[in-house]
């Protein structure tokens, strides 16, 4: 195991969704799960490696032809997470074997994962702890009715399958706990389309929010989200609407998670908004405004009445979505930019979690008003290496930059892992790389930099050197993949879909024989030399 306090590291957070989750031969429905045997050997080998934590994408329901996460229910949880092993006393051994596919392994079959697990809940519910149950129906109504409405499904049956996700995802706690693990829940932007409509009355009726145009997605990303109405935000005392469905959120996952990752925070602060039911969402979102700071434009009249920043603050020069557009913000103005971070952080409080452990996920851009906001409570941001322009000393993915609040990474889930990044580099590109990483770890044997390896390897050493004191790293980075897991903004069926084989550890040492993985303890001895 490394030693994270030498290298000034709190916090070291293996990052992997669901569905790419191990699953032994005789426990695999066609997905994997954090519940599975797979990742309880997962969490083991983790903390061998030296990680703190572990990072999960959401949780939430997702439907049988949608497998994004980041579409998921704010509340119910996936039953696809459900162990196989959680069924064993409630179904006969045939039709255990029956849920089981015949081919294990290999990429998420989400829909013939959705199908076994329903087929399984449905053989299950006659042998239902029925006082179990009704204690779960009464302590979950507020939300548990609607999203059974919504899935067409008898409510006892949905509140069924609910009880055994929820009932597996605290043992998958208890798991990760034992072996010293903080477990990381994601507090997506998005909702559910059955969500968007449960709490319609929480939203704006006339605007959607997206991602504007930007330098990791020129052409912006119309997500078609509902964004919370301003006007339902109520008075600190977390009164209003809008902020009571946050609020509600936040407690939930934090009362089942260590602390979570908040992804686009920007959503939170000051959101990207455009024109809902817009036939060409793509050119809207490339038009629309920010929420809070469009005090005046003839373009997006109705959104002044939300306005925060005034007039005179901002930057006409620039294009709306710039991170100077708001040119500066007086206290009470960025405390009225940060009302539901301030929620969060509340709910965090309330349920003893420390707020320092919060991640927050600003990549490319960062408006002024998020910036405020951040920087009022000391969090950082995110810096991921791979996209960093080594020719601007100044770019915020590079690791000179890093604060000692920011979060670090290779890549994420949205992003190539590095080792197809680097296959993907042209001569004057490893070339550039390979002096930039022999510069900032004083390298002597640079030759080594010729092989993959150890050129990635590096990589996480310039991380570990850095003065960040959060390193994430996505799994397929870790085990030197070169498969994507997701490319945003793209509908495609080998989205969300890689997966670790049974035998990874197997797997990991090979890779790192044949030097195409990433090398923890090596990685931590090249930081060590740096720093010294």
């Amino acid at each position: 195991m490394i030693d994270l306090a030498q290298l000034g590291i709190r916090r070291l957070v293996l990052a992997i969704h669901d569905a790419s989750f191990p699953s032994d031969r005789d426990e695999d429905l066609g997905r994997g799960s954090s519940a599975t045997r797979g990742a309880a050997r997962l969490f083991r080998y983790a903390r061998k490696l030296g990680f703190t934590g572990i990072q999960l994408g959401p949780q939430g329901q997702t439907s049988r032809a949608n497998a994004s996460p980041y579409d998921g229910t704010i509340f119910s949880r996936h039953t696809g997470n459900i162990g196989l092993d959680a069924f064993a006393q409630l179904v006969p051994p045939s039709v255990l074997a029956r849920a089981v596919v015949e081919t294990a392994g290999g990429p998420a079959q989400h829909a013939r994962a959705f199908d076994a697990t329903q087929m399984l809940i449905e053989a299950a519910f006659p042998n239902r702890d029925r006082a179990a149950l009704a204690a779960f129906r009464e302590a979950n109504a507020a939300w548990l009715e609607r999203d059974a409405a919504a899935a067409t499904t008898p409510v006892d049956v949905y509140a069924f399958g609910q009880l055994l996700a929820h009932q597996e995802h605290a043992r998958v706690r208890e798991l990760a706990a034992r072996d010293h693990l903080a477990l990381y829940g994601d507090l997506h932007v998005g909702y559910a389309p059955s969500d968007a409509a449960a709490y319609a009355d929480a939203f704006l009726r006339d605007y959607v929010i997206g991602a504007p145009p930007s330098r990791t997605n020129p052409e912006g990303q119309p997500w078609g989200y509902p964004v919370l109405d301003p006007a339902q935000y109520g008075p600190a005392q977390y009164s209003g609407r809008a902020r009571e469905l946050l609020v509600a959120r936040v407690d939930k996952m934090f009362a089942e998670y260590d602390s979570m990752r908040i992804d686009h925070p920007h959503g939170l602060v000051c959101p990207w908004v455009y024109r809902a039911g817009d036939p060409d969402p793509v050119r809207a979102v490339q038009h629309g405004a920010r929420l809070f700071d469009s005090p005046d434009l003839p373009d997006h009249a109705a959104l002044a009445q939300y306005a925060i920043a005034r007039p005179d603050q901002l930057d006409r020069s620039l294009p709306r979505y710039a991170d100077g557009w708001v040119r500066e913000l007086d206290d009470d103005q960025i405390s009225r930019y940060g009302v539901l971070v301030d929620a969060i952080l509340a709910s965090a409080i309330r349920a003893g979690r420390d707020p320092r452990d919060l991640s927050f996920e600003v990549l490319s851009t960062m408006p002024y008003p998020l910036g405020a906001v951040l920087e009022r409570h000391g969090f950082g941001r995110w810096r991921v290496l791979q996209k960093a322009n080594l020719a601007d000393p100044a770019d915020v993915y590079r690791s000179e930059n890093a604060r000692p609040a920011d979060w670090v990474m290779l890549g994420n889930h949205d992003t190539s892992p590095i080792f197809a990044v680097i296959a993907g580099w042209t001569a004057v590109q490893r070339e550039r790389w390979a002096r930039h990483l022999a510069q900032r770890l004083h390298l002597r044997e640079t030759a080594r930099l010729a092989g993959d390896g150890f050129l990635a390897t590096a990589m996480l050493a310039e991380l570990f050197a850095s003065r960040a004191e959060n390193v994430s790293i996505f799994f397929a980075d870790l085990f030197g993949e070169t498969e994507r897991f997701n490319v945003p903004g793209v509908v495609d069926a080998a989205n969300w879909s890689l997966r670790l084989p049974a035998d990874f550890e197997r797997l990991h040492a090979e890779r790192l024989a044949e030097g195409r993985a990433l090398d923890l303890p090596l990685a931590a001895q090249l930081a060590r030399s740096a720093r010294s």
